[in-house]
């Protein structure tokens, strides 16, 4: 059945496929709209007799069945004979429409979204959101009593996004777009004080101060006129500013987000219980803005996403874990996981969650994000379940057209994409179509990451000068938008563009201050043996037979040490045990840093003449030729491949 979209912001409608429905007369749109303003629940016959009749004649109840049937006609047409009906249903004492698509519904959510969104993306949703009014609320309505609490809600929401939006533009740097849309707000509500200082704010922002003491005058008297009231604190704090200029004024807009946060805060507090599973929902929408923010937030995500996890669980309740987990859609760059065992947590909760949920199509959504969840937390790992699950989760992305999604699976093929060494050409399509997706549908994130990948992948293939455009725009994307673990990558990028491009001493002094930016933000998987190895590979670059002085014995190779101990062994002068450690290598993670240390493996298998040891390394480096080893990581490289396979050529002839 397709589904069947009603409106309420102006006359009663009902749409399917596109094409308006049939309600025929007014009382069959009165029992309509009452099923709407119950909100899925059931309303009992005799409450619907009451509020369509002042004084209901003998037939009222088989009136009001008739009604329904035609309304089950009207919404179900191609529903067969004597078979229940899906969306009007009888429950109990009355009826119940399970209607899954009110433009009302959509609008609420857009505001509610909009409160935890950057200002660009706020103002941008609000503004779609208003644009799905056409008039008043159940305008046919108006006189009813049963939907006039509904209609005077849903009136005073709509007052309040017009003037949400109003302060997303204005903490965004756009007051001047603001100034028409107030102006218009005024004109019908001129009793809307938080409406006059939003408006005097934006003129004054835009160079208009005697404009804005006007409007501010002009609220006085409309306050004092029309309800014998002067202005409030806010209006006159804001005059007494604009009269001194203080510059405090234009510091307003990280007040405004203060404000909107505090007072979306109160409100959630105020009217959604303790132990709601709501909260479990919104605390990972929470979490999803913490992981991006730097300075410690993504190890508290990390940790606070488990809890929210096995609270979700322990609810018993496989939708709602389902949605927990899937929520957490942070992008992800770096192809080593930062806490191996709390990821191995989260793919066995997402792996439980999809044996549990419903295998039914309303599920497609959730199934989707936990097949996405287990490929990106499976990151590094060598398993043909997470290739399967990413493989999925895009197939199901695609079919559903959600962008957002495919944004989300497309990430999880990423961190399955590095099995084998030069995969480059491939991630750099993944990270072509991110760019233009998250581009078209406003993904900023998600835009960010594409670019990344795409630094990664044009660094690999020895494409620097693209590469430098993607850091460059990258960099552009974080700074608007308040992305600082963004630099780590893009200065890891520049410090291998140094070290490839034959400046070792500058190159060593910016992957130091690369460490440096990493002491803090909370990764571990990106920071943990990564200088050491950086600084090794830019050492024996172009220099195969160099491997002895370029290794720092005292250095803490974190989880690069089985590949490295090969070396040390060797720079200890003891052969034996390189030699022992090199027959019982293991291959390395399936990450995007496995090229270099097979070219480190190399470099001590060329000391010792290994010849089996150096058979393996050729058909691991084989498919990247023509490429940079390494590079692919955006971070490092130990030199153009071609080198490394002519070094061993050379020495297996």
């Amino acid at each position: 059945m397709d589904q069947v979209d009603f409106g309420v912001l102006g006359t009663v409608t009902a749409e399917c496929a596109g094409g308006p429905l049939a309600l025929k007369g007014p009382r069959h749109r009165a029992v309509l709209a009452r099923l709407i303003v119950a909100r899925r629940r059931v309303v009992p016959v005799a409450r619907l007799v009451a509020d369509l009749w002042d004084e209901p004649p003998p037939t009222a109840v088989g009136s009001v069945r008739t009604f329904v049937n035609d309304l089950r006609r009207a919404l179900e047409p191609d529903r067969p004979p004597r078979t229940p009906a899906r969306l009007l249903v009888t429950d109990g004492p009355g009826y119940a429409l399970r209607a899954e698509a009110v433009d009302a519904w959509r609008f609420e959510t857009a505001v509610e979204t909009a409160v935890q969104e950057e200002p660009a993306q706020a103002a941008r949703r609000l503004r779609e959101a208003l644009e799905l009014w056409r008039g008043p609320a159940y305008a046919e309505f108006a006189d009813e009593e049963w939907c006039g609490g509904e209609r005077a809600r849903l009136a005073e929401l709509r007052l309040r996004a017009v003037e949400q939006r109003a302060e997303a533009l204005l903490a965004g740097g756009r007051a001047a777009e603001a100034v028409p849309d107030l102006d218009a707000h005024l004109t019908g509500h001129p009793w809307r004080e938080e409406g006059w200082r939003l408006l005097a704010l934006a003129l004054y922002r835009t160079g208009r101060q005697g404009d804005a003491l006007a409007v501010l005058r002009r609220a006085r008297a409309t306050l004092a006129d029309q309800l014998g009231l002067d202005p409030g604190p806010a209006l006159r704090r804001l005059e007494a500013g604009i009269l001194a200029q203080d510059p405090a004024l234009d510091a307003e807009r990280e007040a405004a987000a203060a404000r909107v946060w505090s007072r979306a805060a109160e409100a959630y507090d105020r009217t959604v219980a303790a132990g709601a599973r709501a909260r479990l929902e919104s605390t990972v929408g929470l979490l999803r803005t913490l992981a991006v923010t730097g300075s410690g937030g993504l190890a508290a995500a990390r940790e606070h996403r488990l809890a929210a996890i096995t609270a979700a669980e322990e609810s018993g309740d496989p939708e709602l874990t389902a949605r927990v987990i899937g929520a957490y859609d942070v992008p992800a760059i770096w192809t080593r996981s930062d806490d191996p065992a709390d990821a191995r947590r989260v793919v066995e909760a997402a792996e439980r969650a999809l044996a549990r949920l419903p295998a039914t199509p309303d599920q497609d959504t959730a199934r989707c994000r936990l097949l996405a969840t287990v490929a990106l937390e499976s990151r590094g790992i060598r398993s043909a379940r997470a290739a399967e699950a990413a493989a999925e989760a895009e197939r199901l992305a695609r079919r559903l057209d959600d962008p957002a999604l495919l944004a989300f699976a497309l990430n999880g093929v990423f961190m399955q994409s590095c099995t084998r060494a030069g995969l480059a050409p491939r991630r750099d399509a993944l990270g072509t179509e991110l760019i233009a997706l998250a581009t078209r549908h406003g993904l900023v994130t998600y835009e960010v990451l594409g670019h990344l990948i795409r630094v990664q992948a044009r660094a690999g293939l020895a494409d620097l000068a693209t590469a430098d455009a993607h850091a460059e725009a990258a960099d552009r994307l974080a700074g608007r938008h308040e992305l600082p673990l963004v630099r780590v990558f893009t200065d890891g990028y520049r410090a291998l563009r140094l070290a490839a491009t034959g400046h070792p001493e500058r190159a060593e002094a910016a992957y130091r201050e690369v460490d440096r930016l990493l002491d803090g933000p909370g990764m571990p998987g990106v920071r943990a043996g990564l200088l050491p190895l950086a600084l090794l590979c830019l050492r024996s670059a172009g220099r195969p037979y160099g491997i002895r002085a370029a290794l720092d014995p005292a250095a803490d190779w974190g989880p690069y040490l089985p590949w490295i101990r090969p070396g040390l062994a060797l720079a200890a002068d003891d052969e034996r045990t390189a030699r022992e450690a090199l027959r019982g290598l293991p291959e390395p993670p399936a990450d995007l840093v496995q090229e270099a240390l097979w070219c480190v493996v190399a470099a001590v298998a060329l000391e010792l003449g290994d010849r089996p040891a150096l058979r393996r390394c050729q058909d691991r480096l084989r498919p990247a030729a023509g490429q940079l080893a390494g590079a692919g990581s955006g971070l490092l490289t130990a030199g153009p491949v071609d080198a490394w396979l002519t070094a061993i050529g050379g020495a297996l002839r």
